[in-house]
C-alpha cells in the first residue's frame, strides 16, 4: 500500500523526535502553568524533564496525552501531530500520570491479563516478557496488596509494555522510593532504552536523573529555560578546585593578592571548605590554572597536600542556573 504524503505513517517514519513541543502553552486563568514551551526529545533516549514541584511538569504530560487541552502552540509524538493524529500517537506510548492503580486483592499477573483482555490478543503474550522486563517475575503471583510502592511503580510500567510503545512517559516515578526501590527504577528505565525505546522521565530528583538521562530539559515557572545533552549543558558548567594545603587561611590572602585570574583569564574565589580550601574555577577552565594555583601556594611556602577538580553535579549546575534568572537586572 502507498503511503501519501501528510498520513500518520509518513509522518512517523520522517520524524526523529520522540516528543516536538513549539511554543506550547496551557493556562488556568491568569496561571500559566506551561508557558511557550520549546522541547524536542530524542528518539532511543532517557530524557529528563526536571524541575522543583509545581513548575509545570505534569501539566505538560496531560497537555501532551490529551488529559487537557493546550492553549496556543504545537506539539507531535513520534511524529504524529496532536490531536489531529492522537488516536494514532496514543496506540504507541505508553504513559504513568501520578501512582499507577490496581486491584489489591488480584495478584500482579492477574491485574496485567485484565488490562491485556482490553488490548489486542497479543498482549496477552506480552504479560509475561513485561515481568521479566520489570523486575517482577518472582512477584508476580502475589497480591498487589503487599506490592512496595517502588513494586506497584514497576508493575504499572509492565502495564504500559503490553502495548509494546515506542515511547514512555513517566511521572515522578522514583517519589517516595527508597534507594533500592529508586536503584530498581533506575536499572529498568536503562534496560528500556537499550531495546530502542525512548524514555521521558519527568523528576525533581536531579541526582537520580544525572545517572540516568542522557539528556535533560530544565523547566522553572512554566517555561524550559535550558535543554540539551547532560554533557554539553554542564561542559560550561563551574569546576570546584578542592586544595588541602598546611595553612588555609594564608592561601586565602595569598591569591587574594595576586593578579592570577585576571593573567589566566579564569575568576578565582576563594572559599572555605572542611578540606581546607575550596576555589571556584570558570567552565572550560584549563589544567594550566591548575597547575598555577598549585605553583602559587608552592611559591608562598605553603605545602600542598592535594589539588582536585571536582566537576559540577546536575543538581548543582540547576541551582547556579536558576539562582542567575532570579538575580536582578
Amino acid at each position: 500500500m502507498t503511503t501519501l504524503p501528510g498520513t500518520p505513517g509518513k509522518l512517523a517514519a520522517g520524524s526523529r523526535w520522540a516528543v516536538e513541543t513549539h511554543g506550547l502553552t496551557k493556562r488556568f486563568g491568569a496561571n500559566t502553568a506551561v508557558n511557550g514551551v520549546e522541547l524536542l526529545v530524542p528518539r532511543g533516549s532517557a530524557f529528563g524533564y526536571l524541575g522543583p514541584n509545581g513548575a509545570g511538569k505534569t501539566t505538560l504530560i496531560r497537555v501532551l496525552l490529551g488529559l487537557t487541552h493546550a492553549d496556543a502552540g504545537t506539539m507531535s509524538l513520534l511524529g504524529y501531530p496532536v490531536p489531529r493524529h492522537r488516536d494514532a500517537a496514543l496506540a504507541r506510548i505508553g504513559a504513568i500520570v501520578d501512582e499507577p492503580r490496581f486491584y489489591g486483592h488480584l495478584t500482579g499477573r492477574q491485574n496485567l491479563r485484565l488490562l491485556a483482555a482490553a488490548r489486542e490478543p497479543a498482549a496477552q503474550d506480552r504479560i509475561g516478557p513485561a515481568l521479566e522486563q520489570v523486575g517482577l517475575a518472582h512477584r508476580a503471583d502475589d497480591r498487589v496488596s503487599k506490592y512496595s510502592m517502588g513494586m506497584r511503580q514497576r508493575l504499572g510500567v509492565a502495564a504500559c509494555l503490553l502495548g509494546d510503545p515506542q515511547l514512555l512517559i513517566l511521572d515522578e516515578p522514583m517519589n517516595g522510593l527508597d534507594p533500592a526501590g529508586i536503584a530498581g527504577i533506575r536499572d529498568m528505565i536503562l534496560s528500556l532504552v537499550a531495546e530502542g525505546r525512548t524514555v521521558v522521565l519527568s523528576s525533581h530528583l536531579l541526582d537520580e536523573v544525572e545517572r540516568t538521562c542522557d539528556a535533560v530539559a530544565i523547566v522553572d515557572r512554566g517555561s524550559i529555560i535550558r535543554q540539551g545533552p547532560i554533557s554539553e549543558l554542564l561542559a560550561g558548567a563551574s569546576i570546584a578546585l578542592q586544595v588541602e594545603c598546611s595553612e588555609p587561611a594564608r592561601a586565602r590572602t595569598l591569591f587574594a593578592g595576586t593578579t592570577l585570574g585576571t593573567t589566566l583569564g579564569a575568576r578565582i574565589e576563594p572559599v572555605p571548605s572542611a578540606l581546607g580550601l575550596e576555589i571556584t574555577l570558570p567552565g572550560g577552565t584549563g589544567r594550566d590554572v591548575i597547575a598555577e594555583v598549585n605553583r602559587v601556594l608552592v611559591a608562598g611556602g605553603i605545602s600542598v597536600y592535594r589539588l582536585q577538580p571536582v566537576q559540577t553535579s546536575l543538581e548543582s549546575w540547576f541551582l547556579q542556573v536558576t539562582s542567575r534568572l532570579e538575580d536582578p537586572e
